[in-house]
């Protein structure tokens, strides 16, 4: 391994990664070069081209850095929580559930998420619960506590009040409104 890797490994400097990947022979992983994971011993790195070479080789990819994914490893990881809540978001989340389904920390994620999409996952969950509930109201009669319940809100009330703040109505004028042919969708985020 020459200076300049293990310099940005140290360093965990993004600029390297795609020229070479690292693994760490006591613990069978690989990682790339920007991986925040803790800085292993210098005598216990192995440096390969590829992550194909570092697999062939019989190492594990990093569940953090995820260096054989093609996008940057926080990119992956909020696409994967997207799509994670677009399939849940009507279920009980907490951060720790989401976290676990997409095999990161609550925090990494937390602070990931926020930083790519400009808001936090809960938030994320709320506007996509909002949005699915004006859909509902344009075009069933279904009633607002079931609604809610379908949604995850737990009860009418919290659904009630939650949509007020976001969308400025309550949503029985929402879709009394709606009904009458008026646009009121605006954009949640």
């Amino acid at each position: 391994m020459r200076e300049e890797q293990w310099q940005a490994i140290v360093r965990c400097d993004r600029a390297y990664d795609g020229q070479f990947v690292y693994a760490v022979r006591t613990t069978g992983v690989f990682c790339r070069p920007s991986c925040r994971s803790r800085t292993p011993k210098r005598s216990h790195v192995l440096v390969f081209p590829t992550a194909a070479a570092a697999l062939a080789a019989q190492f594990r990819p990093c569940k953090r850095c995820r260096p054989q994914a093609e996008q940057l490893p926080d990119d992956d990881l909020v696409r994967r929580t997207v799509q994670y809540l677009d399939a849940h978001f009507s279920e009980p989340l907490t951060l720790e559930i989401i976290a676990d389904a997409v095999h990161m920390s609550p925090y990494h994620l937390h602070r990931t998420f926020k930083r790519v999409m400009q808001v936090t996952p809960a938030t994320y969950v709320r506007y996509k619960r909002i949005s699915e509930a004006q859909r509902w109201l344009r075009e069933s009669e279904i009633s607002m506590v079931e609604l809610a319940e379908r949604l995850g809100f737990g009860n009418g009330g919290y659904f009630s009040t939650v949509f007020q703040k976001v969308v400025g109505m309550s949503p029985t004028t929402y879709r009394a409104i709606a009904r009458e042919g008026v646009s009121l969708d605006k954009d949640l985020r």
